[in-house]
């Protein structure tokens, strides 16, 4: 073996010309080439399989791809459905986009962040269904924004689980 290394090793030292075009080049360079045809051997077969392999997985990938937009695609298009399948009739008729109301549950059911899916927040608004043991609590909050007795408050969350409030 190291006899075979020495000789590949060796062939750097040979330099040949090109009697097509003159250049000095490395034997070791050489990049040789025939017309002549030569029988296949498995090597051949197989760098086939392996291109033929790598084509059909480009194409299961473009494939795969344009099936998964497809599928968000029908999946956006069914939220809005959803959203209004879960609010109560009164909300719905009140023709705000789905996208823009979330809820808060307690104490007010909803905030409607009205053209928020648009891009640019018009009015807030405070969502909830009538409930006798919370209409206290409701028209203290109605009160409260109504004297603009409210502040806007940041909190954050560090990756090691801090909690911060900015002011």
């Amino acid at each position: 073996m190291s006899e075979i290394l020495s000789t590949f090793t060796n062939f750097k030292n040979i330099l040949c010309i090109c009697p097509e075009c003159n250049n000095i080049s490395r034997l070791s360079e050489l990049h040789l080439s025939s017309n002549k045809k030569t029988k296949k051997t498995w090597l051949d077969d197989f760098e086939s399989r392996v291109r033929d392999l790598g084509e059909l997985e480009s194409e299961h990938d473009s494939k795969a791809n344009e099936i998964r937009e497809k599928a968000i695609q029908r999946g956006r298009e069914q939220v809005p459905k959803m959203i209004n399948a879960s609010l109560s009739g009164a909300i719905t008729k009140l023709k705000y986009d789905p996208y823009d109301i979330k809820p808060i549950n307690h104490p007010i059911d909803y905030v409607v962040y009205d053209g928020m899916n648009g891009g640019e927040i018009n009015n807030v608004v405070f969502l909830h269904e009538k409930n006798s043991n919370l209409a206290e609590l409701h028209k203290s909050i109605r009160e409260t924004v109504k004297k603009k007795e409210y502040d806007w408050k940041v909190a954050r969350i560090s990756k090691e689980g801090k909690f911060e409030i900015e002011d």
